[in-house]
């Protein structure tokens, strides 16, 4: 069963965001990880470049699969983690702890259009 937590915002598209404020943290979901296998590569865009909400932003790699990241949010990238540049398995260790970009979000009514945790439990069926 993958892991879920409580309080993030997530998509139909796998990836989350962890509010504080108004950044945003954006990372794929441990059931995204669970699905790609080990991640060898994640390609990330730049700080201040920005993301628009249901838009591509990046990709993560892996030995089965490449998938394409999806902004849940719009924003500005403020800080990528580049730790994921030498290691990015470490999206597969701890999805939610190895969060991919963080991003100023220009307007946060655009949670709304976000999944709960109880209802991205339900959307993967677990």
């Amino acid at each position: 069963m993958s892991k879920i937590l409580e309080g993030l915002y997530y998509s139909e598209s796998h990836e989350y965001v962890k509010v504080e404020g108004n950044i945003g943290f954006i990372g794929i979901t441990d059931y995204a990880q669970h699905e790609l296998g080990n991640v060898v590569y994640v390609d990330v865009p730049e700080v201040d470049d920005e993301v628009t909400a249901g838009e591509e932003f990046g990709a993560v790699e892996s030995v089965k699969a490449a998938s394409d990241l999806m902004s849940p949010v719009s924003g500005t990238v403020i800080e990528v983690n580049e730790a994921l540049e030498d290691e990015p398995g470490l999206v597969n260790k701890d999805a939610f702890e190895n969060w991919i970009i963080k991003v100023e979000i220009s307007d946060l009514g655009e949670l709304d259009n976000l999944m709960t945790a109880e209802a991205y439990k339900a959307f993967i069926g677990e």
